[in-house]
């Protein structure tokens, strides 16, 4: 019996650990592996990305609020431009699939917006955590080969698309 509570005890720990350090990923690091369903009814995951393109993941905290409202429309509003650099990229939220395709529609958004309502990618990747059950809205750049490549922790929502265009330029993520 002792042997098994021990056993519990270490895989606790472990998971705890292993959330603990999700939260610290940092540039250079591996991106965490994702299959999530967009708002246009298609399953995206980051795999279907590498070697063929880099890809921007925008965590926002919830649909239909105010500042994810702003970043949304900063993302349709600036498609033209971000369509041209060659990378996928979306926003996500751990809303459902349902809400998120209906806080697609009202924006017109022609971008997938990805939704993981069991916060298991967003864990992964850190923006909910311990105190947190909505995303911090962070922005991460992966290269074709799925290494992050920058993280956006000061995201601007009125010139989101703008920021990312910049960044993705800067860091050469479409070549």
């Amino acid at each position: 019996m002792f042997g098994r509570i021990a056993l519990l005890g270490l895989g606790l720990a472990t998971a705890s650990a292993t959330l603990a350090h999700a939260g610290d990923l940092k540039v250079g690091d591996p991106a965490p592996a994702f299959a999530m369903q967009g708002s246009d009814g298609k399953t995206h995951a980051l795999a279907d990305y590498k070697g063929k393109s880099g890809v921007v993941l925008a965590w926002f905290p919830k649909a239909f609020t105010p500042g994810c409202t702003k970043e949304c429309q900063s993302f349709a509003a600036g498609s033209e431009k971000l369509k041209g650099l060659k990378v996928a990229y979306f926003t996500a939220s751990v809303d459902e699939p349902a809400y998120n395709k209906k806080f697609a529609e009202s924006l017109d958004a022609d971008y997938p917006i990805l939704s993981d309502p069991g916060k298991k990618v967003a864990e992964a990747y850190g923006v909910v955590h311990e105190g947190r059950a909505v995303p911090e809205r962070w922005t991460f750049y992966i290269d074709k080969e799925g290494v992050i490549r920058g993280i956006d922790k000061n995201v601007n929502t009125a010139e989101a698309a703008e920021g990312v265009v910049a960044k993705v330029k800067e860091l050469k993520l479409a070549e």
